[in-house]
């Protein structure tokens, strides 16, 4: 949420030299479900965060709000309606399982399910964009990534897969925001 201060280990994924990026000792990979910061593929210059959503190789669907891993619809369960108070607006949240990772995720019953990729896809013939959403195989060496508030995140949807080399870190806790200090603690 906005104001959230997050910390984060850079060193679960590989230790890289500075500047190049490149990766010197192997440690771990990214798994399904996991949060991820990394350079915005169109500007390395910005950092983004986002939920790791396919792996390698992974055939992703996501469509009318529904999601597919590898043919499998991915679990959710309703919670119920969820209020954002900077927005204004009263939003749906659902409890969803990627693997063994439980987060919560909200959509929005106004907005509609379409998604379109903008000139900066990273790799456009890896998707095929379809009435209500798109079905894309990920890329070797690339990551699928989704927002938590599906239908208010710019992702791989838009913009495509992240590059293992863009990859700083996994975020792991929330631990600052001044204006709500109830949001202090470990995240999955």
């Amino acid at each position: 949420e906005t104001g959230d201060m997050i910390l984060v280990n850079k060193y679960q994924y590989g230790l890289r030299l500075p500047v190049l990026n490149t990766k010197i000792l192997p440690i771990g990979e990214p798994e399904r479900g996991d949060v991820v910061v990394f350079r915005y593929p169109p500007n390395e210059n910005i950092d983004y965060i986002k939920r790791v959503i396919g792996l390698p190789g992974d055939k992703i669907e996501y469509i009318n709000k529904k999601l597919s891993i590898n043919g499998k619809p991915v679990p959710i369960g309703e919670i119920g309606e969820y209020y954002d108070e900077a927005k204004m607006q009263s939003l749906e949240e659902f409890l969803e399982k990627l693997d063994k990772t439980e987060h919560h995720l909200l959509l929005n019953p106004r907005a509609p399910s379409s998604v379109y990729p903008l000139s900066s896809h990273t790799d456009p013939k890896a998707c095929d964009y379809v009435p209500g959403g798109l079905v894309c195989t990920v890329p070797k060496d690339k990551y699928f990534v989704m927002g938590d508030n599906r239908d208010n995140s710019e992702d791989s949807r838009y913009w495509g897969f992240v590059p293992e080399k863009n990859l700083v870190g996994r975020a792991f806790m929330v631990w600052m925001n001044v204006s709500k200090p109830s949001r202090i603690g470990f995240f999955n």
